[in-house]
């Protein structure tokens, strides 16, 4: 897709950013990237200032939930390239969330070369601050202005940023959920479709108010099996081993996941992907067998957990004695940003574009 077309920002916003304080999804960059879908094929692919959208009260996905997101980030290594971290990845991912909720699939030139034109634009938003980045999300909504119980006809497919600090800034209190369900067999759960996460803020205001800062979800027949956390996959070191849920249709098919199981498995250790039961999560915590936990995702990289909530009771883990958690985040680290040898082929290099004054 070569005919990408430009309106440039007459001032750019980055020079009043103190990149030293960035609040998490506050601030956004000059530009954005969008692709209309009508008549059964993507068209108008266009780069213009960042700003409010024209839409219909009686937009589609507004009231019918048609809506698909993903979560990336960019960073810049020490000689100034801007890095991606396994962006294929994430336009495959995009476009098993758009199946599930009658999309239409978005070709991957259109995510990557929007993408990359965009990067260029504002890559002076790319912080370089140890520790930041820039989030990107890319996101898919329906557009029909139409009242019926109906997939749409139209839709929008669009990419902003905002450059970030660390997302959780303190190690994690979570507790278990037993009554509430954020998934269940059949539905949407694989998908990164916006409902998901509105089905779970209730539940998760409940635990924020008892202190904790997620839940961690269990299945939607039994409350017998550990799932997820709200933003993130989670898992845990029990006796040297390294156990995460198993992925399936209750399940997001975490990015940071699945790099984080083959980074452990180069240093060494043994990763269990199956069924987690939660008494075997509080038997390892009671015994002592509970060595560390984690949580892995996009915006939250890796987050230590210091406390997991059950019935009524806090598990408390030493953050201090974490030893593979803070291994598998400094390397994963290393080679999103450059500073480390990529032998799995995870960083993508943005090419760089010349931008005209005007176009």
């Amino acid at each position: 897709m070569d005919n990408i077309s430009i309106t440039l920002k007459k001032e750019s916003g980055v020079n009043s950013v103190d990149f030293d304080s960035i609040p998490f999804g506050r601030i956004f960059t000059d530009h954005m990237f969008i692709v209309d879908y009508e008549n059964g094929e993507w068209t108008d692919p266009r780069i213009q200032p960042y700003g409010e959208l024209s839409l219909s009260p009686a937009l589609s996905c507004m009231h019918y939930g048609q809506a698909i997101f993903e979560g990336m980030k960019a960073y810049k290594s020490h000689e100034g390239e801007i890095l991606l971290f396994r962006p294929l990845d994430n336009h495959k991912r995009l476009n098993v969330s758009a199946e599930r909720m009658c999309m239409p699939a978005l070709p991957e030139d259109i995510f990557m070369q929007g993408m990359e034109l965009w990067l260029n634009i504002d890559s002076d938003w790319i912080p370089a601050n140890p520790g930041n980045s820039l989030y990107i999300r890319p996101f898919m909504i329906a557009t029909d202005d139409f009242l019926g119980v109906k997939a749409s006809d139209k839709y929008s497919f669009i990419i902003y940023g905002c450059p970030v600090g660390a997302y959780y800034t303190q190690p994690l209190k979570i507790r278990i959920e037993e009554k509430y369900v954020r998934a269940a067999q059949g539905g949407v759960g694989y998908a990164k479709a916006a409902g998901n996460y509105a089905a779970s803020m209730y539940p998760a205001s409940l635990a924020q108010k008892e202190g904790y800062h997620q839940l961690l979800w269990t299945d939607a027949v039994e409350h017998k099996y550990i799932e997820e956390l709200g933003t993130s996959n989670f898992f845990a070191m029990i006796d040297g081993k390294l156990i995460t849920p198993q992925v399936g249709d209750t399940l997001l098919d975490g990015i940071t996941r699945k790099s984080v199981i083959e980074l452990a498995k180069t240093i060494g250790i043994e990763v269990e992907e199956r069924p987690f039961a939660v008494s075997e999560l509080i038997q390892a915590a009671e015994s002592g067998k509970l060595q560390e936990a984690f949580a892995t995702g996009t915006a939250a990289t890796l987050a230590r957990i210091e406390t997991i909530g059950f019935r009524g009771k806090d598990y408390n883990l030493d953050i201090e004695k974490y030893d593979i958690a803070d291994q598998l985040a400094e390397r994963l680290n290393d080679i999103k940003k450059g500073k480390a040898n990529d032998n799995f082929g995870w960083v993508y290099s943005v090419q760089n574009r010349t931008i005209p004054a005007s176009v």
